[in-house]
């Protein structure tokens, strides 16, 4: 059976049999998996005070090479690990509100607030969509031959690059998202105080890297703000590089806006089986994507503990295999070649109309 020889029966029975895998690993939600969270922020909140003790003496080599590292490492596992499954909502179920949706605030200039709305609402729901999930591309890249091109997307190789950096920038910037409903002034009072969220975030995040723990090193302030300044972009590039590895390499599918009228949960999730890449690894390279290579699994289910997702992982790809839907992984180098031979190759003008895809109207599902 191919993907677009799937019925509405079989729609059906693959929304029963995700629902059930869901329901079966939430009620097994219990101790260990608290533990395993616990453990992680001990040890992120270990590694970060060793980072910056090590910096201390950062006009020292070994120490500057060796506190940015672990430091860098640290603000990976806080914005991936917890940051972004926190916000995700994996761990309310713990009740506890130091470790809660609503209350957590990353190390990252991206409010809180605005990366919830745009993340987990608008991209999580219209999951590859074109014109309603503005992640694909973040607005600046063309991804997939469905996308208009434009002359400035013979430069996005180069802004490529500057976005892998600054990553973090260009998140906040992109999670400006102004309600839809709002109009005149109202909107660009919305708009207004998003920036003015962003601003303060901005400062606040200078003010601790840039400014107080290099002053703290007294006479070696350079070299500190040199390696917080460092430690920020290797945090950067990895986060763009697993976030990219997981939404634009290989065959990963985009849809048009209709793909969404009379769209079952069936047809959901295989929205997002389609349209979600994994990475292989091992247990330390998952624990350092956030289990983001796990991005399948995240997909289909945003807010299930992350340390469950390789778990299921299996059982997923099975349930692929089942109902003739890709399932796509690869190693992080194949991913990562796979998402770069896209971006050069859709920042030159396309040479024929863009193909048509299976999954673009209803006239794949049979009884529709």
């Amino acid at each position: 059976m191919t993907a677009g020889q799937l019925t509405v029966a079989d729609y059906d029975a693959l929304a029963r049999e995700l629902d059930a895998l869901r329901d079966e690993i939430f009620s097994d939600l219990g101790e260990r998996d608290a533990s395993y969270i616990h453990r992680v922020i001990r040890w992120q909140r270990g590694l970060e005070v060793g980072g910056r003790t090590l910096l201390m003496a950062s006009s020292l080599p070994p120490a500057w090479i060796a506190g940015t590292v672990t430091l860098a490492v640290a603000k990976i596992l806080e914005n991936m690990e917890i940051g972004h499954n926190v916000m995700h909502g994996q761990w309310d179920w713990m009740r506890d509100p130091k470790i809660h949706s609503t209350t957590w605030e990353w190390d990252n200039v991206s409010p809180a607030d605005q990366w919830k709305r745009n993340h987990n609402y608008l991209h999580h729901t219209f999951t590859n969509i074109l014109g309603k999930d503005r992640d694909v591309g973040y607005g600046i890249l063309r991804v997939t031959p469905e996308q208009e091109w434009r002359r400035a997307h013979l430069a996005q190789p180069l802004y490529n690059v500057l976005l892998a950096m600054f990553f973090e920038y260009g998140v906040a910037w992109h999670d400006l998202v102004v309600d839809d409903e709002l109009e005149g002034e109202q909107r660009e009072e919305a708009r207004r105080a998003g920036k003015r969220a962003i601003g303060r975030k901005i400062l606040r995040q200078w003010g601790k890297d840039y400014l107080a723990f290099p002053l703290l090193s007294g006479p070696q302030f350079l070299s500190t703000l040199a390696a917080n300044f460092t430690a920020n972009v290797i945090r950067n590039v990895w986060a763009h590089t697993v976030i990219f590895c997981g939404h634009f390499p290989g065959d990963i599918e985009v849809f048009e806006e209709e793909r969404l009228d009379g769209e079952t949960k069936g047809e959901w999730y295989a929205r997002q089986l389609v349209g979600s890449g994994n990475i292989s690894g091992g247990k330390l390279f998952h624990l350092m994507t956030g289990n983001l290579s796990h991005q399948i699994e995240h997909h289909l289910f945003p807010d299930m503990p992350s340390n469950r997702y390789a778990e299921i992982a299996p059982r997923v790809r099975a349930l692929c295999e089942k109902y003739g839907l890709p399932y796509h992984t690869g190693s992080l180098s194949e991913q990562v070649t796979s998402t770069w031979k896209k971006i050069v190759r859709y920042a030159a003008p396309p040479k024929k109309a863009p193909r048509k895809k299976w999954t673009q109207s209803k006239a794949w599902a049979t009884g529709r």
